[in-house]
């Protein structure tokens, strides 16, 4: 999604040259075909005009997703080019452009000063984003929802193989019928649900970045298994919504969602402590118990590797989804019950896992040269 979006916002200043060479450096070039990045490119720039590169070299890099976009005139003479870093969850800024900051709409630094607004004003989790949002906050979460149940939808009944060299059977549908054949197992439903998103997602398909692409399945598998068991209303969802947001606003604020730069616990991690605030917001648990779920979700994904085999977002990103939509369920239960005795704050769980990702080792951030990714050979 960001080197789609980079594509696009090239185009808008350079809508006519002659020809376009895209360069990817870093976890961009090294995974860039797995993830599709060169089929998002040239669904946006004009293919037979535009080349695309997969920079291997090491070199210093302003992030690890960067990629640079230069045109010409068909002449030989450029007529410019810029450089994109690819922060996570289709996010896409300009190296060198100062970042756009998210106090901007929310007037808070980290969980404990939205934790202090809630208390002053009596509000929950979920009404934080309500109350700074515009009027049609309401309108575009519904869209967000509505689209999570479509993907989901597609993918519990898409039969066949996911595209690409590992030649990965759709096991989403296996896993409905498990649950349909006694429905005395719900762990299996919502494994299913988390499967359907993100197998859509590693076949091109459309999905909702929570808080990115690989960890799509998640907060989806989550809600939608809470709807369908307890008859909740939609109005329940969007409040569940926009309290998972608040929480990966905090991750990608405070440290990142992307397994380019902080392995796989940024993007899991994040959203499974999403997940967790979402089930605490439709139970209605005080703050106290929500940020305690998201704690304990975000902490025992610590060190979490990102090693896509292949490049590819399918092993062992698909099943992750699944393990890490009933860890959300386990980490919201668990809280529930031992409200009051925590000891370790959301914040601090942030500031960890950004540090442990930047103590990774780059072979675990989404190279594909680490992990599974180097122990498990494509035949």
């Amino acid at each position: 999604m960001g080197p789609e979006r980079a594509a696009r916002d090239f185009l808008t200043r350079y809508p006519s040259a002659a020809g376009y060479r895209v360069t990817l450096y870093g976890s961009l070039a090294r995974t860039g075909r797995g993830h599709l990045t060169d089929r998002a490119l040239l669904a946006v720039l004009p293919e037979a005009r535009t080349r695309v590169e997969f920079d291997l070299s090491e070199r210093p890099l302003p992030h690890p997703n960067t990629l640079t976009i230069a045109a010409d005139d068909g002449e030989g003479r450029e007529l410019g080019q810029v450089t994109y870093l690819s922060v996570g969850g289709g996010t896409v800024r300009e190296a060198g452009a100062p970042a756009v900051s998210a106090e901007e709409v929310y007037p808070f630094a980290n969980f404990l000063e939205i934790r202090a607004w809630c208390e002053n004003h009596r509000r929950a989790l979920g009404d934080v984003a309500f109350f700074f949002e515009d009027e049609h906050f309401e309108e575009y979460l519904s869209r967000i929802w509505e689209s999570m149940k479509e993907t989901a939808e597609r993918g519990l009944f898409r039969e066949g193989v996911l595209p690409g060299e590992l030649r990965i059977e759709r096991k989403a549908p296996t896993l409905y019928r498990a649950y349909c054949a006694d429905k005395s197992d719900d762990k299996r439903l919502i494994c299913s649900y988390a499967y359907a998103t993100a197998e859509e997602n590693a076949s091109g398909g459309v999905v909702v970045t929570a808080p990115t692409c690989g960890a799509s399945g998640v907060l989806p598998a989550v809600l939608l298994y809470l709807q369908n068991k307890h008859a909740l209303s939609d109005e329940t969802i969007l409040r569940a919504l926009a309290a998972a947001g608040m929480v990966g606003n905090v991750v990608k604020t405070n440290a990142s969602v992307s397994g380019a730069e902080a392995g796989c616990q940024a993007e899991i991690g994040t959203a499974t402590c999403m997940a967790a605030a979402a089930v605490c917001s439709v139970f209605g648990y005080p703050l106290e118990t929500t940020e305690y779920a998201a704690e304990i979700a975000l902490e025992h994904q610590l060190g979490l590797t990102c090693d896509p085999v292949g490049g590819y977002v399918q092993i062992p990103c698909i099943e992750r989804n699944a393990v890490a939509a009933l860890r959300a369920l386990d980490s919201a239960d668990l809280a529930e019950v031992l409200s009051g005795t925590r000891k370790i704050s959301f914040d601090l769980i942030v500031k960890t896992m950004y540090e442990t990702g930047k103590d990774l080792n780059a072979r675990y951030r989404e190279t594909s040269e680490g992990g599974l990714a180097s122990g498990y050979k494509i035949c």
